[in-house]
């Protein structure tokens, strides 16, 4: 890792960290929706044995229950009753996002408010490459199932052999998803776009993938919803000469174990700068040294992580001068692995410095809202001349006609 003191240019290329779509992915991907749009399942099978090495037919595009079934027994016994505690930590997480439909009403005759309704159908994409992402699979289906999402799709690529991983599949059937496509990449969600004979078009798409499943996603919002264009995973500490070394060293090189990805330690403590350095020399990443842990917080807001770990001995001080990061974890006993695992919250979290202005995934992110507008006759008299003024200034003559036959 290398050391840099917080005026070097170096951080410019950090904070604009977010990547330029690559002009031939683009093409790429374009060419495959396209592909996808116009041959459906056709494309899909073509694609599949191009990219991921496999034969499908028609048929087993697909998983069946039968297939469903026979992964139960290719997992560890205690993987079912580990679940279950996991299980509630997410689903006690989200209850509290849950929203009610709303009124105010006045003596008038006005009532507005907010008509909340869940969306009827979700795409799930499970990535499969490095690793298969069972994490994910309940990450992103329970705030969905809380939400009342009618109906559930999820699709990964299959490996070598044309299967799903085990786990995979049987989280997803614990879970109640309604069909499970063994079908990934940017034709995965072109089909889950524009839909095909054998899968269904949804109306958002939710779950992390490689660059070519991002810039398809980018392509398709619009025609389909999107919960967010992931890049690769970061993470950022602060900590100070009180912090624990080792935890550091721990956390940044479980960071390191992703292929492509951000680790950075913003500290104050020169000492502690070189400790960290002497075990990661050799390591991607950087170490900020600060004048102070309020420089710390301001450069991490410009950084805007999508992990930030607070190591300092009184962390929830430093949390307040917080507002830009995925998720925050605080104190030595909270690393990342927490939240990428069980502790509740979604690690389906914004990156490349997009915390300044996404979250995390939510039960909100599968709901939409219908606002409610009813007056009567004497409240649309009392608010008729200011409407009838902006109606004036806009030249919009028809609208103001609508308004006047109801007293003529």
């Amino acid at each position: 890792m290398k050391i840099i003191r917080f005026t070097s240019k170096k951080l410019e290329k950090i904070y604009n960290r977010a990547t330029l779509r690559q002009v031939r992915v683009e093409e790429k991907v374009a060419r495959i929706i396209n592909d996808v749009r116009l041959f459906g399942d056709e494309a899909l099978i073509k694609y599949t044995r191009k990219f991921d090495k496999v034969k499908l037919s028609l048929r087993q595009l697909k998983v069946s229950q039968i297939e469903i079934g026979g992964a139960y027994a290719n997992i560890s016994p205690n993987f079912v009753s580990s679940l279950k505690i996991i299980i509630e930590n997410v689903n006690r997480f989200y209850r509290k996002q849950l929203r009610k439909s709303w009124r105010i009403k006045s003596p008038e005759g006005v009532v507005l408010g907010e008509n909340y309704t869940p969306l009827d159908r979700v795409g799930i994409y499970i990535p499969a490459g490095t690793a298969p992402l069972v994490s994910t699979v309940y990450m992103t289906v329970l705030p969905a199932k809380l939400a009342g999402v009618k109906n559930i799709v999820l699709i990964s690529p299959p490996d070598k052999n044309g299967y799903i991983n085990p786990h995979i599949l049987v989280v997803a059937d614990l879970l109640k998803v309604d069909e499970i496509y063994r079908v990934g990449g940017a034709q995965g969600i072109a089909a889950l776009a524009y839909g095909t004979k054998t899968m269904p078009r949804v109306d958002k798409i939710i779950g992390p993938g490689n660059i070519y499943v991002s810039e398809a996603k980018r392509q398709v919002f619009g025609v389909v919803d999107i919960d967010m264009i992931a890049g690769p995973t970061e993470l950022v500490i602060i900590a100070n000469r009180f912090s624990n070394p080792e935890f550091i060293i721990a956390d940044l090189r479980a960071q390191a174990e992703h292929a492509k990805g951000l680790a950075i330690l913003i500290t104050n403590s020169k000492s502690l700068a070189k400790e960290v350095k002497s075990q990661l020399d050799g390591d991607t990443g950087y170490i900020i040294l600060t004048k102070n842990l309020k420089q710390a917080c301001e450069i991490a807001n410009k950084i805007a992580p999508e992990h930030l770990e607070i190591l300092v001995q009184n962390p929830k001080a430093l949390v307040k001068n917080i507002k830009n990061a995925g998720a925050i974890f605080l104190g030595p006993y909270s690393p990342v692995a927490l939240g990428d695992y069980v502790a509740g919250p979604s690690h389906v979290l914004p990156t490349l410095g997009t915390a300044r202005f996404f979250s995390g995934l939510n039960v909100y992110d599968f709901i939409k809202s219908s606002h409610i507008i009813s007056y009567s006759k004497k409240a649309l008299e009392r608010i008729r001349e200011p409407l009838e003024k902006i109606a004036s200034i806009e030249g919009l003559q028809k609208h103001l006609d609508s308004v006047k036959s109801r007293f003529e």
